[in-house]
């Protein structure tokens, strides 16, 4: 059987956990009818998918993992995963940050991303929760020296969580005192029906004041994170103006999420990046 070569390997591994999550299961055989491609292909995804911890393989197909909606990744596991659908994102969403603006980065892998796309917007005031986005604008001050232009960076207080998020009364405090023009903020789930949500009760309602505390809210968040329900939903779709996603996305997920966001797809040029 000769090899598709319309689809890369992401967007076709995309659509294979789509299948399995949206069936709950599929077989070998079956994947290869669909998407026209060899057994060993089929294979060498479903091995990627559950290194990924996304899906388990078992004789013949693979199911999906179904985690407790309580389980939080630390910021080093989730760090390795998706790595080019998050610098795509990060590098169209950073066109949506307008220089001498305020704004605020919540806690993620996708916004520690996003930090580093943002080095170069000028007279940015940045708020964040995230040790991690912090420590990205204030170690390219220590290298680079203070120069005209550098973002001021405020980190709020609060307890620290497994993805080096700071969260509790002291952050909800300093937020709730803040205004933002454009909020991006990274998510553990995303769905039509639970919308944003995370396994982390404290950490749900941090990033509910950060939402109240925003002009526009921008979820940025790979096509992996679509169908994924957390303990806490802290918003809904409605709520957010932008998603930036990835060309990952399946055509119904994407469908699904234009109905309550403008969704921008990293990557296709029909996909604008004003605000």
């Amino acid at each position: 059987m000769s090899e598709n070569q319309n689809l890369l390997a992401e967007q076709r591994r995309a659509l294979i956990l789509d299948e399995v999550r949206r069936r709950g299961g599929v077989r070998v055989n079956e994947l290869t009818r669909k998407l026209g491609v060899s057994d060993m292909t089929v294979r060498r995804d479903l091995d990627a998918l559950a290194r990924q911890g996304v899906l388990e393989k078992v004789h013949g197909g693979a199911v999906p993992v179904v985690e407790a909606s309580t389980h939080e990744p630390g910021f080093e596991a989730k760090s390795g995963l998706e790595l080019t659908a998050k610098e795509d994102i990060a590098r169209t969403a950073a066109a949506l940050a307008a220089p001498g603006t305020a704004i605020a980065l919540s806690g993620g892998t996708t916004t520690y991303a996003l930090a580093q796309q943002l080095l170069d917007v000028p007279d940015l005031t940045v708020v964040t929760n995230s040790v991690r986005v912090a420590d990205v604008f204030h170690a390219a001050q220590r290298s680079a020296g203070t120069r005209p232009g550098a973002a001021t960076v405020v980190l709020t207080g609060g307890v620290r969580t497994p993805s080096d998020s700071l969260v509790g009364p002291v952050a909800d405090q300093a937020i709730a005192a803040l205004h933002f023009d454009v909020l991006f903020l990274g998510v553990h789930g995303i769905s039509a029906e639970a919308g944003l949500s995370t396994p982390n009760l404290a950490e749900a309602e941090t990033n509910r004041r950060l939402v109240q505390s925003a002009r526009r809210v921008v979820v940025v968040a790979d096509h992996t994170k679509w169908g994924t329900v957390g303990l806490s939903s802290f918003a809904s779709l409605d709520q957010v103006d932008t998603l930036v996603t990835d060309a990952g996305l399946p055509v119904g997920a994407r469908a699904e999420a234009g109905e309550h966001v403008r969704l921008v797809v990293a990557g296709e040029p029909d996909s604008g990046t004003d605000i």
